[in-house]
């Protein structure tokens, strides 16, 4: 090992900014798609999002979004830049672990220097490391800088050695282990390196009985985060996924200790993730070799994504470059055995469990754009589980680039005649800029506002998952745009706790109540306001123009709902005996009078929880508040209500009754009443008209300026766009109207091929 024995923190911070305004050059500059906007919602307003909650993840984030407030930039562009700072931090300290490995090479400083540059630069810029962190979508990029800390350390306590007190790291690094499960489990993957490394370099610190007391300690302090789970709970915050309240702090410190095997039922189902059944090793949701397969694709994604981009499976013109970091890998690990092989069994045992090891244990359905191999796949793209792993190789291809740089200086004689080399660092900032950026990505912000925007004030909606959810929970819990509307996402309607907490936010407000006293909280029904919006729903056209807003005219005057959604005559113990009770397939057709509307389900259909609530919640308010769905398919489709169906924008309003007697009202028939199709079968002219035309807004340019849909696997969202222009052109076309058919045909041919 070279003698300098001092670790360059300068350079290392100097790499951390560099690394951190990248990210902040190609950062999202709102919310994104998929759990992004819960965490950005959850982080601002210290919300509990999906279990197991991510509590340090949260605290984080509010803390950073209070720290950079003073700056003037939004809040999610605050809580994306977390993400960037903690990457950029992450590979501060994989710069030190690189420089760390190449003393074992070389004690020319210049030589350790700019090699660990360039492996943080491969590793920075590998697709799913640059794509996770300029947007917070997920928690993967804490736990990149935890197991980046981790590893630092590892080091640190093998530099020390004979030093005295050197163990005191290894305690600090079960404290940060235990803390980094309130982010997530993740960072326990570096405890089998930090095994295997402790026994090569002196196995006899495994044998201190004192070392695992401090370290039990340790443990239960770092696992202490979780206490704000239960706390937070308690306060019925507006987002209180799972609901892990807890009677007393000890039933909530069980449950933490033993991480939900004992303790508090709440928190303890939260912490063990059972609204999320993990599926068990064996049998394989997909077979093994096309996970492995699944697995090579997103390891083909990370080194030239840009190339042949409208391809997501193995184009022939990306192989080479892929070919080219494999060698370069595969040459690090070889040189690096070579020199040192504790930090090799360390650094090849922590990829091999990233990789080899996540693949087996998660056992995932096939990724969404894996070629098809007849079997359910998954909804989305699973590569950010990976992007650990792929930071990981980043560093150990970085490594062989290091060592091919000083091989060929040895054979041209001097390492500034061999220096070109170092160019084949840049080949994933250059290759991976166009994929991986989000500066101009307002997509999902703009679906959300567009949608809220389709219903009437006060209105319940019903919503699919993810998509159609958590963006609408960002815009109103975040830049409180149309608080008033309920939503009521279909998937958790298996759920007790979630019905209870709709029941609570749509409870029409007591004397002296208001909703406004405490955002954050559920107290009850938020009242309808146009503000942050360029639109007014109003029976007063004037009163909007005047106000400088585009009127959308209602057909009847704003009146508050009466009661909430739940009927006071579901009560909590009839929630829970509708959750708990298993459902058969019904004998019969059966059908459901909701007042002015009949559902009508299907023989062999199972009743769910969700649709039984869904029912009840219909019935109880279809003459109390406006009724929508986000979506024509599924839910209106499984409760047999497609007659009903109104096209309001991009949204599908439940109508209170037959909707054929106002077609001399401005709601138009375009679709077959026998069956429902995306279009729908009746369209509201003049409002969805008007919403496309002068309501909605598309910052990013949209269609046009986009030359492809950025997340393949919501490629739904521009097809709901071109749907809705699709029922006016057929409107348009049955009154004969050429022109506002012409046009609204061209406005659906630029959003469906967007949609390819």
């Amino acid at each position: 090992m070279a003698p300098d024995n001092t670790p360059p923190y300068r350079w290392a911070a100097g790499v951390a900014g560099a690394v951190f305004l990248l990210y902040a050059a190609t950062v999202a500059p709102t919310t994104a798609f998929w759990d992004t906007s819960e965490y950005i919602a959850t982080g601002h307003m210290l919300g509990i999002p999906h279990p197991p909650g991510n509590p340090l993840f949260v605290v984080l984030a509010r803390a950073w979004d209070i720290l950079l407030a003073p700056l003037g930039i939004s809040t999610a562009v605050r809580i994306n830049l977390l993400s960037a700072a903690v990457s950029a931090a992450a590979h501060g300290f994989w710069f030190l672990v690189v420089h760390h490995i190449l003393r074992f090479f070389s004690s020319d400083r210049r030589f350790r220097l700019v090699g660990a540059c360039a492996a943080v630069l491969i590793s920075a810029t590998a697709f799913t490391v640059w794509n996770q962190s300029n947007v917070n979508e997920k928690v993967y990029t804490v736990s990149l800088l935890t197991v980046a800390l981790l590893t630092w350390l590892t080091f640190r306590w093998q530099e020390n050695l004979g030093k005295g007190r050197e163990d005191n790291l290894l305690v600090l690094m079960a404290f940060i282990m235990a803390l980094s499960v309130g982010n997530h489990l993740m960072a326990l993957l570096v405890l089998p390196s930090l095994f295997l490394f402790i026994l090569a370099v002196r196995a006899r610190t495994l044998l201190s009985p004192r070392l695992y007391a401090s370290s039990l300690v340790a443990v239960l302090l770092g696992l202490s985060i979780h206490l704000f789970l239960p706390i937070r709970s308690g306060l019925d915050p507006v987002i209180n996924e799972a609901q892990p309240t807890c009677e007393g702090v000890s039933d909530a410190l069980v449950s933490i200790a033993t991480y939900g095997n004992a303790g508090c039922e709440e928190l303890s189902s939260a912490l063990k993730r059972e609204q999320y059944a993990k599926p068990p090793l064996v049998p394989r949701q997909a077979p093994l070799l096309a996970q492995y397969g699944n697995w090579m694709q997103y390891f083909d994604w990370q080194w030239a994504r840009g190339v042949a981009f409208a391809d997501n499976r193995f184009p022939p013109s990306r192989l080479l470059f892929t070919l080219l970091f494999l060698a370069l890998g595969a040459l690090g690990l070889r040189e690096h055995y070579r020199k040192d092989r504790a930090s090799w069994l360390y650094l090849a045992s922590l990829f091999g469990i990233l990789s080899v090891g996540l693949v087996y244990y998660l056992n995932f359905r096939l990724g969404y754009s894996f070629p098809d191999q007849g079997i359910e796949k998954e909804v989305r793209e699973r590569d950010y589980f990976f992007v650990v792993g792929f930071s990981v190789w980043g560093l150990i291809s970085g490594i062989g680039l290091a060592g091919l740089w000083k091989s060929l200086s040895r054979n041209l004689g001097s390492m500034k005649m061999a220096s070109p080399v170092l160019l084949l660092a840049l080949l994933p900032l250059v290759l991976n800029f166009q994929r991986a950026s989000r500066s101009d990505d307002y997509s999902a912000r703009d679906w959300a506002y567009n949608l809220l925007m389709s219903v009437e004030p006060h209105a319940l909606i019903f919503t699919n998952g993810d998509n159609d959810t958590f963006p609408l929970w960002y815009l109103q819990e975040v830049e409180g745009i149309r608080r008033d509307v309920v939503v009521a996402v279909t998937s958790y309607l298996n759920t007790d706790w979630y019905v209870k907490q709709l029941r609570g936010l749509s409870r029409p407000c007591g004397p002296g109540e208001d909703p406004d006293a405490d955002p954050t909280r559920i107290l009850c029904q938020r009242p309808y306001t146009p503000v942050g919006t360029g639109a007014l729903y109003t029976d007063n056209p004037a009163s909007a123009q005047a106000a400088g807003l585009v009127p959308l005219v209602l057909r009847e005057p704003i009146s508050p709902p009466t009661r909430a959604v739940v009927s006071t005559e579901l009560t909590d113990d009839m929630i829970e005996r509708v959750v708990m009770t298993g459902v058969a397939p019904l004998a019969e057709e059966r059908r459901f009078r909701l007042g002015p509307v009949t559902a009508t389900v299907a023989q062999g259909r199972q009743m769910q929880p969700w649709m039984q609530f869904a029912l009840s919640f219909i019935a109880n308010s279809i003459d109390d508040r406006p009724i929508y769905f986000a979506s024509a398919v599924g839910a209106p489709e499984d409760m047999g209500l497609r007659r009903y169906i109104v096209r309001q924008g991009v949204a599908y309003r439940l109508w209170p009754g037959d909707p054929a007697p106002l077609q001399a009202r401005g709601i138009a028939q375009v679709g077959d009443p026998n069956r429902l199709s995306g279009v729908g079968v009746w369209v509201d002219t003049e409002r969805t008209r008007t919403l496309v035309d002068e309501v909605y807004v598309h910052r990013s340019g949209l269609p046009e300026g986009w030359d492809y849909w950025r997340d393949p696997s919501s490629l739904g969202i521009p097809t709901y766009y071109a749907l809705a222009y699709f029922a006016l052109y057929r409107e348009a076309g049955l009154r004969g109207d050429t022109a506002t058919a012409n046009r609204m045909l061209e406005r659906m041919e630029a959003w469906n091929e967007l949609g390819l």
